[in-house]
C-alpha cells in the first residue's frame, strides 16, 4: 500500500510538471528528464516518435540513446521499434544474449555497452505513437516495479505530448491565419481588390508557382508585393 502510494505521488508531481512546459519540445525533454530520476535502473533515455510515417528521436539524455535508437531504425529491428510496432512494454535484462535482435543487440552491447533496455508504448494520438526507451549498462537493471512505474508514468507523459502538440498546432495554425490576413491585406490596398479578390490571387498564385499558402503569404508582408510565379520562392 505503501509503494502504491509512492507511485502515486510520484505521477502526480510528474504530471504538473509535464503539465508546466511551455512547448512541445520542453515537454519532450522533461519526459526524459524524469524517467531518468524516477525509473530505477535507468541510466539513460530517450522518446521514439512516428511522425509523417517515419521514426525519430526528438528528445534524448546523451549520446548513448542518441546512437542506439537511430541504430534500431538503420537495421529496422530492436525493442524501441517493437514497443512502438507490437507490445506495450519490451524488456531485456541481458541485451548481449538476446535472440529477439541479432543484428542489433550485438552492437548495442559491443560498441554502446547497453546491457538493459525497458521501452514502453506512447499513445499519442490515433495516428501518431512512439515509444519511451530506457538503457542501462548493467544486467537486469529493471525489476517489476520498475516496469509498473515506467507503465503508468508512459500513459502520463502521452496524454502530455498530446497536450502540448495539439496546443503547438493551434498556436501555429493562428500564426498562419494571421500570416495569410496581413498579406490578404496588403494585396487588397496595392491593388484595389475586394477581400474575396486578393485571397483568390494570392490562392492562384500559390498554384502556378507549386509553393504553400503561407510561404507566399510571408513573402507579400516581406517585400509588400505579389512575386511572379517565377520569383516565388518556397522556403
Amino acid at each position: 500500500m505503501a509503494e502504491e502510494a509512492t507511485v502515486a505521488g510520484l505521477i502526480a508531481e510528474a504530471a504538473r510538471t509535464l503539465a508546466d512546459e511551455p512547448t512541445l519540445q520542453q515537454t519532450l525533454d522533461r519526459v526524459v528528464e524524469l524517467a531518468v530520476s524516477m525509473v530505477d535502473g535507468c541510466e539513460s533515455a530517450g522518446i521514439s516518435l512516428v511522425t509523417r510515417r517515419k521514426i525519430e528521436s526528438p528528445s534524448v539524455s546523451d549520446p548513448l540513446v542518441a546512437r542506439g535508437d537511430a541504430l534500431q531504425y538503420e537495421l529496422d529491428e530492436g525493442p524501441c521499434l517493437d514497443a512502438i510496432r507490437e507490445h506495450a512494454l519490451v524488456e531485456s535484462g541481458d541485451v548481449a544474449a538476446d535472440p529477439r535482435w541479432p543484428r542489433w543487440a550485438p552492437r548495442a552491447a559491443a560498441e554502446l555497452g547497453v546491457r538493459s533496455m525497458l521501452c514502453v508504448q506512447l499513445y499519442t494520438s490515433a495516428n501518431a505513437h512512439g515509444a519511451l526507451n530506457m538503457y542501462a549498462t548493467t544486467r537486469d537493471a529493471f525489476g517489476p516495479d520498475s516496469h509498473h512505474l515506467a507503465s503508468t508514468f508512459a500513459a502520463v507523459a502521452a496524454a502530455a505530448i498530446s497536450a502540448a502538440r495539439t496546443e503547438e498546432q493551434l498556436q501555429s495554425a493562428v500564426q498562419t491565419r494571421t500570416l495569410i490576413g496581413q498579406a490578404q491585406g496588403i494585396v487588397m490596398e496595392r491593388y484595389s481588390l475586394t477581400a474575396a479578390r486578393a485571397f483568390a490571387v494570392m490562392s492562384r498564385v500559390s498554384q502556378d508557382a507549386n509553393i504553400k499558402m503561407v510561404d507566399l503569404a510571408r513573402e507579400i508582408v516581406d517585400t509588400r508585393r505579389i512575386p511572379s510565379v517565377g520569383e516565388a520562392r518556397d522556403d
